[in-house]
Order: structure tokens, then C-alpha cells, then sequence
């Protein structure tokens, strides 16, 4: 952010001095998640921040806090104001729950800082008081230690589905830890066998230890009335491990056991020598179960073997739910016994369930209003919003849920159901994503309503919080909106009031204050778009609805495919062909871009206009000619390659400013004027001449836009995936989003498909295809599964999946559908059971040609990706598949899983459930007659296949922008050279990203990612592994165990351990990443040319030269594929290869390689360029000293070869690098010099063996201490094996 470049900014300086930390106590609620969100992390960093407190801001004491019970007296080192939930997670004071602390007699108010107190210094006591329970405080007390104590049971969500927010890292570092030490996980690896389901799930760990038999609510609660008068609360019903039944009360002074009995109510205290009381729930059992503390230590033990970031609840975020998940009898999902889970809802909410009733869009609006005038107000702000629209999203969508399956009634009955439940397709999708950029604006005096969309076996339910006065009958002669169209476009309102805020707005989004004519002609001169309305509600409060057309309408797509006004098939009616709706916009990102171009423009004219001024400009004009231009283009490659969607104009403004300085005079760029008028093209009717005028001028810039798109931005994305200057996308998800950085809609696949040609391109455009394949797949499934009762869904999806992908099996596959469930639905349209794999064809050609306006080959089917679009799929429409072998075709070669694959049960893995081995062998295809017709009346899905479905939720949540600006300021710095600012701003910035998104956010995974990069090359290694071992959990837990974010996320990690010192270990991380890949994408994707290198390097420091040299063939033959033999990527890679070889004493393969690597410098780069020299002197070293190479090879340690070669972005080699994000260029991973990266290695054969053995180094620096882990957050010590 250009604001952040100069370090003596005030803003910059506000960051470092202020405290962060905000108090974790709202409104006194003990939630477990607050306690972990802010107590774990300053627990856990207590060490660390007590040695830099200072330099950060925070107040950190040493304090002793005198306890009621054993131990007496705990000694805490804390920022002071997180003591309380310290008290709460150590495991000594874990029964605390409903106390309040005491200074010097006197009570210390929960919800003030504590550093506050008169008299609060370090090594001061606090006294730890034990409070009366209230009703809500008894039942969050028991929800508590159930989770302690592990005896809450499974829960069957609606909304998150089967192994939701899972994790699959431990099972990934198992595997590393349980092999023996002679042998890595990588040996005798498949780079060609098809990826396994398996893959995908977590390993079956040991049931934790039982400490209860069950604890629940007992059938005598809730009090009778008189009783509630005596200070009773709840009734409990305990069953210890030694099969003792007890009945507890749970009173205002604590918890007791009563004299009741299953048939007898006796609510009082048992008399001596039964009696048993205590404050604590937890000290009851423990005094009543003799086997509860050593079962409970043993519990205890077994957690902290787990990564604490595994578990955490997630509360700021919608947990990612698997596509394949294990089968109903796996012990993953094992369905257990517990009464406790049908009364979890009472236990939280209340008999009253008052709790979940809240007003949402007064909270928002009132969010909104809460002050932002400094950094602490603007870190609770944002924690606030954060965790608002978490808990509005979740509810929003499990209400559209129950809509989607019949269980909630609509207010409008008498109408169609359409109607009822859904908004226009096109146009929901877009008003989420205006919504969110008016929610990212944050522009004071306008609000928006909570808005999401949620799409669910086939229906688009669009859920938003009500507007006050949104439902309000007008007077006669008042329109129902306020600002905007009414009524279509034949009323226009233009209130006033809203013309200030709107003008922010249309600043903002680079809209122009434009004319629009009602239907009787009236002029109205509006700031947005006409259909951008405004609605003054009740509250009075202005607010903007309808925000999906806040750019202008992509006009040459609309003109070259028929949906513009004029079009001859608008006129003619609408042909099968054409587009299927007039909602095309440009994208926020191409107008963002565009208008820094025509900047960049407008200043090179003014700074060649004062040049032709300027007498003595002889000097100064050679450097303004390049420099602005160069500059320019850097800072549109930034905004491409941001991980924010939307730069601001101030900040490109102060940007361009810098640049003109070089004349030592400031351009005011204030005379720059670029706004677009987005009512263009949709029929508007200008009275005057000069309206005509003003509107031909309007239409004009438009076009332009539209032009820069298609012959700009298209191109430009083409040609940074050809030459590898990016990383490429790997699946629909991040194709999608490199294409949304660029500005360009989904609806050009067909022109991106078109545009990719050649060898170097087919990843692209075969990922192009497959995009648009499954999502025209996608619309056709919601056109069957709409109205389709629930009980007849997975039928549905099972038959269409039949046949899309299971035709290579049964070529004329048949719905399977139970009679006996599907008589009870008269009225289901069972059209699906009419579909044939030739019909099914024949919609999803016609979809892909009217939405993407591509003609598929004919022939797609058979070169489609089974696994890969069964995955696409499931992922677009929510489904969750029982994991098995699902057989394609009729006869198959597929490897059967192992024994364990990140621990899968064995049994489960099998087609019929038979142990099976590792090794490739054929299904049960013999060829004999039996067998065929065996196999020929099968089909590859069945309804039980389908576990559950689960809801894909688009919502409007903004980021937050000061943990970004943190971020910004924290890069800039250490591009400036300045570490030590740059490194505590970063820190700085993590902290404020797990304060404000919670610790398991994708925000803060890729924060996390970030970091550890930076890290990395600042050499601060052990920080940058816990920072990626982090990114790579909360990735799996929040966007998906197999997300393309999540994959790059276990390269970086495996690469930083191996920095690290831990290359075994690293080996696992990457094979994980490989397996992954293989259902992701399939095997040898370009990307993975990098990755195959980096573990070929990772082995030659085990000493597995053999291994090694086949990982680098194997890396070769990928690029080969890619760019050609004969390419200068390929010469880089065989010079490597040659090392390997000599390394491997396969000295005359190493002479040939080396020579084809010369060869090819020698013809692409001539015989004076350096690595054509340096390739040639390795050749002549090479054939004269094979047998010395041989004899050094014997006894070399474990260390990488270091050649030096880095080429290109996409071939990275001789030394190990961070994977480039898709989309993302090396530079902007790196921070390297492009120019420098061709450059071979100069040393000789004898040097570098020296190097491989390790005699040129000097001794290993010692670690630095506090150093391995940068506030660490909701992080565990890496055990040591």
C-alpha cells in the first residue's frame, strides 16, 4: 500500500505503539471458543512476549493467583487482561468457571483492563472467588466439562456435514514417524498410478480414554417452581465408569447429589455419609468415580499428543466439509449412543430459547456505527464484524436449509414457488459480491443488509436480514424505494438525502453522476446505477439494495452474442443458442485496471507535456520516458498479483504521484477524470442532442473497457501461462480465482479454451474444458433436483452421475429408484428417470454453448478425467460420497490402497472390502463369461453412495483492512531493507488477523502462508515451519483437505523442513502434496516440475542418490511434456540430471545428459551465452574426471547438489524454493532479482563435491533462542523424535 511506504508514517506508528489485544469477555458469556481465540495464544507465547513486551505495546506481569482448592496458588506470566482465561484452560484450574477475581479485598470488574486496577504490579496476588451460579451460567458449566471430559458424543449438524473442519496433518506426520529410519515414505513412489479416495481422509486414531459413561440432563428438569425459588437450576443424571447412577443438583451454590431416584423425586441433599457436594461439576464426578482421575489424566495425555489447532471449534468461519467421506461403519463416524445430544440445543439456548432470537440487522447497523477513531476501536470494530457475519452466515444458511426441504412455511403461500424461495439466478450471485464491496467500502452513513446465497440441491435461496420499513405500505403517491428505479425502470426516484453517500459510493466503484429518463421522458440525474436502489428505513438509516449491476454491462460479449437491446435475437426472440440472460457485467477487478492504465496514460501525456516545456530537460527526459512506464506496469502487475480483490484509488493516486516526483513537481491528479456510466446499453432514451452526446461519449468508454479485456487482459493471461511466468491453476476453484484477480469472467472460458493453444497450453485449456463441463453439468442437476422431494435426491444425483460419468462401465445405465418411497411423492416430477447418457450429452453441449458460447469437440466425453470432474462436481453441488473404489469403466488397472493410507482402514479401502496391497494388480476382470456379465449390469453409482448433501453458502463477509494495512506495511518494510520494523509489523499484523478473524479463518491460513515465506527468506527457518505447518491446518479446516491453497500450503511446509533440517519428515509433506495432486488435477502437472525437483534435492541430502536421479527423470520427462525437449527449461533440467547421474556412478548416462543439455543451450542461447559455457565446461569436466565423481560418490553426505540453475519461474533448480501460488509470478514469491536467474554454476566438479560433502562450510550457527516462533498462536511444540 503506497500509504504505508515511508516508516515514519503516523498510521505505521500508530500500529507499533498501540495495544491490541481486546477484552475477551463480551457480555460475561464463558464460550470455549473466546477462551481459545485470545487466552491459548498469549498462554502459549507467554515466554516470548515477557522478553519483548515492551517493544509491542503490551503490559505483561508475573502474577500469583490464590485459588479456593489444590493447588492453592498458580503463578501466571500474562498481558494481564487475558488472567481469566488462563484460569479457564490450564488444566489445574480447569473447574473455574463462575468466579470473579479480587485485588487487595476489592473486586476486579470483568470488563475493564485489569492493568487498570490501583495497585496492580508484578508479582501482585489476585484471590480467585467463587460466584452463585445463575441458570445460564449452570448450563454453559455442564456443556464444559462435558467437552472436558470427552463424553460429548457426535453431532448430526444440518449445515457442516460428515467430518467437517477435519484435518489431515497428524495422519500425514504419522506416516513420516512410524517408518523406520532406514527408509523414507517417497521409496519405490508411482508417479503415474491414478490418485486413491483415500487420500482424502484422517488416520483412525485409538478412542480416547472413557471417563463417564454418560452425564445428561435427568427426565426430573427443569425445576418445579417452587423449587426455582430455592436456587435450584438444573437436574443431572450421572453414570460413572463403575456403572453408578447418581441424580445431581445443580443449585446456586454449586453442584450436589439428591436423594432422587429413576421413579421417586427427591431434589435435597443425600445425608452423611453419601453426601457429596461441590462449586464444580468436575470436582463432583471426581469425588464420586474412583476411576475418573487417572482415565481423565489419560484423556488429558492423549490431547496433548494432538495439534491443538485440529480442534479448536471454529466459530468465525464456515467449517469445509469433504466431498469423500468414510463409509457409515468406519470408526471416524461412528454413530454413537447419547441422550445429551437431543437436549445440547436446551443446555445452550435455554428453555426459552431467547439466545438465538436476534434482531440481525440492527446488530449490523449498529456494528457499523460502533467508532473507528483509532486502532483499538478499530480492532474491536472489525472482531466484531468478523464474528457477526460468521454467526448471521450460519444461520442464514441453515434457515435456507429448512426452506430448501419443506420445513419452513412462506410468507406468501398463494404464490408460486419460485416465488417463494428464489431470486433471479444471475443476478443473486453478483448482488453478494456488490454487497460485499460495499461492506469492504465501509463508507460511513451507508448501510447494507445481511445478504447471503445458498445453493442446495438445486435451489438458490437468498437470504437477508430484514430492512426496517422494507414491508411498509406507502402512502399513495409515495414510491416504495427511495432512491433508484421503482417498479422495473418506469418510475425513478431521486431522493436528496441519499445524494452524499451515493457519491462516495460511485467514487469509490469509478461511477459517474449520469442521466437516466423515466418512462414519460422526466430527466433524473442519478450517482449509481438505476437499478442501484436506495431505501431510507424506519430507522433512519439510508440504506443500498440491489447491487449487482455496479459496473457496466460487458457490451461487445452482449453485441457478439446476442442479448444486447438491438441484437436481432433480442428482437426475434431468443435463439437456443444465445446467452441465457442480459446480466453481463464487467468485473470490478477489469474497471479497478483499467483505470490505473488510463492513468498511468493521462500522467506519461502531462509529464511529456511539461517536458516540451521545459528547456533543460535533456537529462531528466531519457529517465521519465522509461521510468513511468516501467513503474506503471509494476504496479498493475501488484494489483494482479494482491491477495486483495480491490485496490483503492487513494492508493493508486499516491502511487502515481510518486512517480511524477522524479521531475521533482507533483501532478495533480485530481484533473484525472475516468468514470463509467453503468446505464449504458440497457435502454436508457436521451431527450436532447446533447444528451445523445453525453450518452455516445458514456457507450464509448465502455467499449473501451470491454476492448482492453478482450484484447488486453486475455492475452496478456495466456501468455504468462505459456512462458510459465505464473503458477498455474490446478481445479475449477483456482482457475476461477486467477481468472476473478484478472478481471475476467467466468462466462470467457470458451474464449480462453480457444485462446490456448499448442503443447505448452493444454493444462489450460483442458482445465478450461473441464470447468465448463462440470458446471454446465451443475445446471442441468438443478434443473431435475429442484423440486424433487429429499427422499428421491440421491437417486436423482446417483443416475445423472450414471450417466455422465459411469457409461464406460454400463453403457445404458437405469434410475434406481425405491417404488415404495417414490408413491408417496403423486406429484414428483420424476423427469430425471427419463434421462440417457445420450440425451444428458446433448443438454450439457447445449449449456457450455449458451453460457460459455463454445463449441465442444464432439468427442469430450472420452477424453474426459473421471475422478477429477466426479470431484468438480461434488464440490459445486455440496455432495458428500462414501469413499470406495468407484469403477469407470469395464476393465481397469487401479492401484489398490494400502493397508493404511494416512491411516484408512484397510477393509474400507477394498472394492468387495477385502485386505489388499500396495501393488498394482487387475479388478476381478478375467475375461471369463461369468465374469463379464458380472460386471456389465453393474453400475458405477447407487443412491447409497450418496451420504449427505451439504450447502454451498456465497456470502458478503468484508476483510478486514487493518490487518492488511499491517501486512502491507510489514512487506514494504523489509523491501525498504528495514527487518527488525518490517518483522514486528508482520508480527503485528498476525497478531491483529487472529484477534479480529479468530485463529482458524481462511484469512488468517493465508496470512499464515505469507508469513512463512517471509520468513524463510529472512532465514528465520523454525518460524517459517510453525507458520506453515498453521497455514496448512487452518487451510485444511476451512477451505478443504484437498484445496488447491491447501496443497501449495504442504509443499511450502515440506520445503521449509527440509531448510529446517527435517528432510524425512519433508518427504512425507510432499508425497502428501503429490497424492493430492493426483485428485486434484491427475498426474504431471506443470507446477509439479518445481516439486519433483525439490524432492529429488530433499533425497540426495538422505543419500538416496539412486531415488534421487529417479525423481529428477521423472521431473524431466513432466517439463518435457510441458515445453518440449528441446526447450531451454528441458536443458536446465538435464543438466541437473547429469549431477544426479554422476552422483548415482552412472558416469556415461551423466556424460549423455550433460551433452544434451549443451546441445541445447548451444542452439537456443548460441555458443557465448553463459550457461551454453558453463554446460559445456561441466561436459568436459564431466567425461575427464567420471571415475573421480565415482569414487567421491561413495562417501557423500546428506546434502543437496547446489547447481545454481534457476531459469524460469516454472524450473526453479539446484536449490529448493517456495511453490509459486497460482497466479502468482516468482518475483512476487521471492523478492528476486528476474534478471539474475540465469545463471549455472560456476565451480568445478572438485568444488562442488567438496560442497556435497560438506568441507567448504563453516560450522553451523546456534540457534537464536525465542526466535522458533513468532507468537505463537494456538501452536504446540513440535515433539522431537
Amino acid at each position: 500500500m503506497a500509504e504505508m511506504t515511508d516508516a515514519t508514517h503516523p498510521r505505521l506508528n500508530q500500529i507499533l505503539t498501540s495495544v491490541f489485544r481486546v477484552e475477551s469477555h463480551l457480555n460475561g458469556a464463558e464460550d470455549s471458543q473466546t477462551a481459545l481465540d485470545t487466552g491459548h495464544a498469549t498462554t502459549n507465547g507467554a515466554g516470548q512476549e515477557a522478553g519483548d513486551g515492551e517493544d509491542q505495546g503490551e503490559t505483561i506481569f508475573q502474577l500469583n493467583i490464590n485459588l479456593p482448592h489444590d493447588p492453592k496458588k498458580i503463578q501466571i506470566t500474562e498481558a494481564i487482561h487475558d488472567v481469566r482465561q488462563s484460569i479457564i484452560e490450564l488444566p489445574g484450574t480447569f473447574q473455574y468457571s463462575c468466579f470473579h477475581l479480587e485485588h487487595k479485598g476489592q473486586r476486579v470488574n470483568d470488563f475493564i483492563q485489569i492493568s487498570e486496577v490501583d495497585g496492580l504490579t508484578a508479582d501482585s496476588e489476585l484471590t480467585l472467588v467463587q460466584d452463585p451460579y445463575t441458570e445460564k451460567e449452570a448450563r454453559l458449566h455442564v456443556v464444559r466439562v462435558r467437552e472436558i471430559i470427552g463424553a460429548a458424543g457426535d453431532r448430526t449438524d444440518t449445515l457442516h456435514g460428515i467430518l467437517s473442519g477435519t484435518s489431515l496433518h497428524d495422519s500425514v506426520k504419522a506416516q513420516s514417524t512410524n517408518s523406520t529410519t532406514e527408509t523414507h515414505s517417497v521409496a519405490g513412489y508411482d508417479f503415474q498410478a491414478p490418485g486413491v479416495f483415500s487420500t482424502l481422509l484422517p488416520q483412525i486414531q485409538e478412542a480416547s480414554p472413557k471417563t463417564v459413561k454418560s452425564i445428561s440432563v435427568s427426565p426430573w428438569n427443569p425445576p418445579p417452581y417452587h423449587l426455582r425459588q430455592k436456587g435450584h437450576l438444573l437436574y443431572l443424571l450421572l453414570t460413572t465408569n463403575e456403572g453408578e447412577q447418581h441424580q445431581i443438583t445443580s443449585h446456586v451454590s454449586g453442584f450436589y447429589v439428591n436423594k432422587s431416584s429413576n421413579s421417586k423425586f427427591d431434589p435435597f441433599p443425600r445425608p452423611a455419609p453419601k453426601a457429596h457436594s461441590a462449586h464444580s461439576l468436575l470436582t463432583l464426578i471426581d469425588e464420586l468415580s474412583t476411576s475418573f482421575d487417572a482415565s481423565f489424566q489419560k484423556l488429558l495425555d492423549a490431547n496433548l499428543t494432538k495439534e491443538p489447532l485440529a480442534s479448536f471449534q471454529i466459530t468465525n468461519t464456515t467449517p469445509s466439509s469433504p466431498w469423500i467421506v468414510p463409509s457409515t461403519l468406519s470408526p471416524l463416524v461412528t454413530h454413537q449412543s447419547d441422550i445429551t445430544r437431543t437436549q445440547e440445543s436446551y443446555l445452550i439456548a435455554g428453555i426459552e430459547n431467547a439466545e438465538t432470537l436476534r434482531d440481525w440487522n440492527e446488530e449490523f447497523q449498529s456494528t457499523r456505527e460502533l467508532p473507528k477513531e483509532n486502532v483499538h476501536d478499530r480492532v474491536f470494530r472489525e472482531r466484531l464484524t468478523s464474528k457477526l457475519f460468521a454467526d448471521y452466515n450460519d444461520a442464514a444458511a441453515r434457515g435456507a436449509v429448512l426452506v430448501a426441504r419443506g420445513e419452513v412455511a412462506p410468507l406468501n403461500p398463494t404464490e408460486g414457488r419460485d416465488a417463494q424461495i428464489f431470486v433471479c439466478e444471475s443476478a443473486t450471485g453478483k448482488d453478494v459480491m456488490g454487497v460485499r464491496m460495499v461492506n469492504q467500502l465501509d463508507i460511513d452513513g451507508l448501510f447494507t443488509p445481511g445478504t447471503v446465497v445458498v445453493d442446495y440441491l438445486g435451489k438458490r435461496i437468498v437470504g437477508q436480514s430484514i430492512v426496517p420499513g422494507i414491508f411498509k405500505q406507502r402512502d399513495p403517491g409515495e414510491n416504495q424505494i427511495d432512491y433508484g428505479a421503482v417498479d422495473g425502470k418506469d418510475v425513478v426516484a431521486d431522493n436528496e438525502q441519499f445524494i452524499p453517500v451515493f457519491e462516495k459510493l460511485s467514487k469509490s466503484l469509478k461511477v459517474k453522476k449520469h442521466a437516466v429518463w423515466d418512462k414519460d421522458g422526466k430527466r433524473h440525474e442519478l450517482e449509481g446505477s438505476v437499478e442501484t436502489k436506495g431505501l431510507l428505513g424506519t430507522d433512519g438509516r439510508k440504506y443500498v439494495l440491489d447491487l449487482y449491476r455496479i459496473t457496466p454491462l460487458d457490451i461487445a460479449w452482449m453485441e457478439e452474442f446476442g442479448t444486447a437491446i438491438n441484437s436481432p435475437e433480442m428482437e426475434n426472440g431468443a435463439s437456443t443458442s444465445s446467452y441465457p440472460h442480459r446480466m453481463t457485467v464487467l468485473r470490478p477487478e477489469l474497471v479497478e485496471t483499467y483505470w490505473k492504465i488510463r492513468m498511468r496514460d493521462w500522467v506519461n501525456g502531462e509529464l511529456a507535456l511539461r517536458r516540451q516545456n521545459t528547456k533543460d530537460a535533456t537529462e531528466t527526459t531519457d529517465k521519465i520516458e522509461e521510468k513511468p512506464q516501467d513503474d506503471a506496469k509494476l504496479n498493475i502487475v501488484r494489483s494482479e498479483n494482491d491477495t486483495t480483490e480491490q485496490g483503492s484509488a487513494e492508493e493508486t493516486s499516491t502511487e502515481v504521484t510518486k512517480q511524477a516526483d522524479l521531475d521533482k513537481d507533483r501532478i495533480d491528479i485530481t484533473n484525472f477524470n475516468l468514470a463509467f456510466n453503468p446505464d449504458v446499453f440497457s435502454g436508457q432514451v436521451p431527450q436532447t442532442d446533447a444528451e445523445k452526446e453525453e450518452l455516445a461519449k458514456d457507450e464509448q468508454d465502455v467499449r473501451l473497457a470491454c476492448e482492453y479485456l478482450r484484447g488486453t487482459v486475455l492475452p496478456e493471461l495466456i501468455h504468462d501461462l505459456k512462458e510459465g511466468d505464473v503458477g498455474y491453476p490446478m481445479d475449477g476453484q483456482s482457475f476461477s480465482r486467477l481468472l476473478h484477480k484478472r478481471g475476467i469472467n467466468i462466462r470467457y472460458l470458451g474464449k480462453i479454451s480457444q485462446l490456448a493453444e499448442g503443447k505448452k497450453l493444454e493444462t489450460v485449456r483442458n482445465l478450461a474444458v473441464q470447468e465448463m463441463v462440470s458446471r454446465a453439468f451443475k445446471h442441468i442437476a438443478g434443473k431435475y433436483l429442484r423440486y424433487l422431494p429429499i427422499p428421491l435426491t440421491s437417486a436423482c444425483i446417483a443416475h445423472l452421475l450414471n450417466c455422465f460419468l459411469g457409461t464406460g462401465l454400463n453403457p445404458k445405465p437405469k434410475a434406481e429408484l425405491d417404488a415404495s418411497v417414490a408413491n408417496l411423492y403423486p406429484e414428483a416430477d420424476l423427469a430425471f428417470e427419463k434421462v440417457s447418457p445420450e440425451t444428458l450429452k446433448e443438454e450439457i453441449e447445449c449449456q457450455i454453448l449458451r453460457r460459455y458460447q463454445y463449441t465442444i469437440d464432439p468427442d469430450w466425453i472420452s477424453g474426459i478425467k473421471h475422478m477429477q470432474l466426479l470431484r468438480e462436481v461434488s464440490l459445486k453441488l455440496g455432495l458428500q460420497f462414501e469413499m470406495k473404489d468407484y469403477l469407470f469403466t469395464s476393465q481397469i488397472t487401479v492401484p489398490e490402497p494400502p493397508l493404511a493410507v494416512n491411516g484408512a482402514a484397510a477393509k474400507e479401502n477394498g472394492a468387495n472390502g477385502q485386505i489388499t496391497s500396495g501393488k498394482k494388480k487387475k479388478k476381478t476382470c478375467d475375461g471369463s463369461p461369468a465374469a463379464a456379465a458380472g460386471v456389465i449390469h453393474r453400475q458405477t453409482f447407487s443412491a447409497d453412495d450418496i451420504l449427505n448433501v451439504v450447502p454451498v453458502i456465497k456470502e458478503a463477509s468484508p476483510r478486514s483492512s487493518l490487518a492488511e494495512e499491517a501486512l502491507e506495511a510489514g512487506r514494504i518494510s523489509i523491501l525498504q531493507g528495514q527487518k527488525k520494523l518490517g518483522q514486528e509489523l508482520l508480527l503485528e499484523s498476525l497478531s491483529l488477523h487472529e484477534q479480529i478473524y479468530g485463529i482458524v479463518h481462511p484469512e488468517v491460513a493465508r496470512v499464515y502462508n505469507s508469513l512463512s515465506m517471509l520468513y524463510y527468506q529472512l532465514d528465520e527457518k523454525d518460524a517459517a515451519i510453525e507458520l506453515a505447518r498453521k497455514s496448512v491446518i487452518v487451510s485444511e479446516r476451512t477451505m478443504g483437505v484437498d484445496h488447491a491453497e491447501t496443497l501449495l500450503s504442504y509443499l511450502n511446509l515440506g520445503l521449509f523442513c527440509h531448510g529446517g533440517g527435517e528432510s524425512k519428515l519433508a518427504l512425507s509433506y510432499i508425497k502428501h502434496a503429490l497424492d493430492l495432486w493426483k485428485i486434484i488435477y491427475g498426474p504431471d502437472h506443470p507446477d509439479s516440475i518445481t516439486t519433483l525437483n525439490n524432492a529429488a534435492v530433499m533425497l540426495q541430502h538422505l543419500k538416496d542418490y539412486h531415488e534421487s536421479r529417479l525423481w529428477f527423470e521423472a521431473s524431466l520427462r513432466v517439463c518435457e511434456q510441458t515445453y518440449g525437449k528441446n526447450s531451454i527449461n528441458a536443458a536446465t533440467l538435464l543438466f541437473q540430471l547429469a549431477q544426479a547421474l554422476a552422483l548415482d556412478q552412472d558416469s556415461k548416462a551423466a556424460v549423455n545428459r550433460m551433452r544434451e543439455s549443451y546441445n541445447i543451450f548451444l542452439n537456443e542461447l548460441g555458443a557465448n551465452d553463459k550457461n551454453t559455457k558453463e554446460a559445456e565446461s561441466w561436459l568436459e569436466q564431466l567425461t575427464q574426471n567420471a571415475v573421480s565423481i565415482a569414487k567421491h560418490a561413495k562417501d557423500v553426505q546428506a546434502r543437496r547438489v547446489r547447481a545454481g540453475i534457476r531459469l524460469t519461474p516454472r524450473v526453479t533448480l539446484g536449490q529448493t524454493h517456495p511453490q509459486l501460488q497460482v497466479g502468482q509470478t516468482a518475483e512476487a514469491t521471492s523478492g528476486r532479482d528476474p534478471l539474475n536467474a540465469r545463471g549455472l554454476d560456476s565451480r568445478t566438479i572438485d568444488e562442488l563435491v567438496r560442497f556435497i560433502e560438506g568441507t567448504d562450510q563453516k560450522a553451523k550457527s546456534k540457534k537464536r533462542p525465542g526466535r522458533s516462533n513468532p507468537k505463537r498462536r494456538g501452536g504446540s511444540t513440535v515433539a522431537t523424535s
